[in-house]
């Protein structure tokens, strides 16, 4: 079946596809790269700075993973409108989007920085180190209002097809981050560099110039692209009502609010799911922590070549063009099988080598290193269901994405784990057995959907 896929590519749309995937690989690789970087440099801090800047990581998808739910509604809407040649309905949405930016990042502001000294102790976070996990939460999500217009118009741009910008203010982000992380961690030092000596300036506040290092990079990512969409030849809001608009908002809401309902209840179950791996020590704390971030490369392939096809089925869409969006569902499939392929092959192989980079703890990187090797065998099927729930999101279809999502990560993961490790004193491995199991549930799901046509609405008269 996969040898007559591959025979349908088309060079042409493979330039198409790449060009819009591409920047948002780039993008996507950069901010795993700093992650890394956090990681090692919070690490060599000790296992308990990894515990405590890792403790609380899930709370940051949970609140992020709303956001960008909201910017999914913003881009099935403005993909379709420029695929119909609507390009004032367009501008219409980008003024709706400034407007989703102050509501929803005034909202997170007061909520994170109102609930960072309880987020500790509902993540049953060790007692010894609560309090600097409560100070980095705070710090991190002052500039929440700057984040959202990160996220949101982020996710405009690409609507239109524009993901070389955000790749750019990606770069420029993560390298202040990175700058200043060196700068604030560690205390003054002595570097050598060449056979030459000197005095290098530290701050010394290490988990909290970690923390202040992720704002100050967040507040300049937010306030670029705000600048740059203001600019923006074709999408500026200038001039666009910041009052609600019924008429855009409400196409928008109908496909953003099933999508938030699912981000918000799989992050949830993420937290919960951090929360019983907290229960089972620092050293699977640690291990949980590093290995999530080790793991979330190799998905950078499959959540880029996502947004290209979320963009060009909902373009087509927008075209009534039902012949392209076949079309892409064959070009998309083999390729984003082949990426997750290798990648998940190169997982399972670097899985040590990428955990010693993190940690000097043998425990830590024995355990991480198996529950590693045991997700990069899934990693095709996963891939699978991020390329069909993408098409399915650029067309305004995000209700059996919610359901499928919800069901596995609540009826599977999160009950399989409360019954492995709280029940049964299981340890981080079935832990993770049940997140594989979650995956697998979503690749039969999504498979129903793609056999289903699903993903292309002009079939089903709609």
């Amino acid at each position: 079946m996969l040898k007559d896929y591959f025979k349908k590519l088309n060079p042409a749309m493979i330039a198409v596809i790449w060009s819009l995937a591409w920047p948002t690989m780039i993008e996507q690789a950069m901010q795993t790269a700093v992650q890394y970087i956090d990681t090692a440099m919070v690490g060599s801090l000790g296992t308990s700075a990894t515990a405590a800047v890792g403790s609380t990581s899930t709370v940051n998808w949970l609140i992020s993973s709303s956001i960008s739910a909201m910017s999914i509604g913003f881009l099935a809407f403005i993909a379709k409108a420029r695929g119909a040649g609507e390009n004032e309905k367009a501008k219409r949405a980008v003024g709706q989007s400034v407007l989703a930016v102050i509501v929803f990042g005034t909202f997170f502001t007061v909520l994170a920085l109102s609930l960072s000294s309880f987020v500790p102790v509902w993540m049953q976070v060790d007692e010894e180190i609560r309090e600097i996990a409560s100070q980095y939460f705070f710090i991190v999500y002052v500039p929440m209002l700057p984040r959202t217009a990160s996220i949101i118009f982020g996710t405009v741009l690409r609507a239109s097809g524009d993901t070389k910008t955000p790749m750019k203010i990606g770069v420029i982000m993560n390298v202040t981050n990175v700058v200043l992380n060196f700068l604030l961690i560690y205390e003054t030092r002595v570097l050598k560099i060449f056979g030459a000596e000197f005095t290098m300036f530290g701050a010394g506040l290490g988990v909290i110039g970690a923390a202040i290092a992720s704002a100050v990079a967040f507040t300049i990512g937010g306030i670029i692209i705000t600048i740059v969409l203001w600019k923006h030849p074709f999408l500026s809001p200038k001039g666009q009502k910041i009052f609600p608009d019924i008429e855009i908002l409400r196409p928008c809401l109908k496909v953003a609010f099933p999508n938030m309902l699912q981000r918000f209840g799989t992050s949830l179950g993420f937290v919960a799911f951090a929360s019983m791996i907290n229960s089972l020590g620092e050293i699977s704390t640690a291990a949980h922590t590093i290995a999530n971030t080790v793991e979330s490369a190799f998905y950078i392939p499959g959540f880029g070549m996502q947004t290209a096809a979320a963009t060009l089925n909902g373009n087509a869409y927008g075209a009534r063009d039902k012949q392209r969006m076949h079309d892409l569902v064959n070009m998309f499939i083999p390729i984003e099988l082949l990426l997750m392929t290798i990648s998940g092959a190169s997982l399972f192989a670097l899985a040590p080598s990428l955990m010693d980079i993190f940690s000097d703890s043998p425990e830590v990187i024995r355990l991480g290193s198996t529950v590693l090797r045991m997700v990069a065998v899934s990693e095709p099927f996963y891939g699978f269901s991020i390329i069909i729930e993408g098409l399915m999101q650029g067309v305004g279809k995000t209700k059996e994405p919610f359901v499928y999502n919800i069901m596995g990560m609540w009826g599977i993961r999160i009950l399989g784990t409360f019954i492995c490790t709280q029940l049964l004193d299981m340890n981080l491995v079935a832990a993770w057995g049940c997140m594989i199991a979650h995956n697998m549930f979503l690749f039969t799901m999504f498979l129903r959907c793609f056999i289903k046509k699903k993903w292309n609405p002009l079939l089903h008269g709609e």
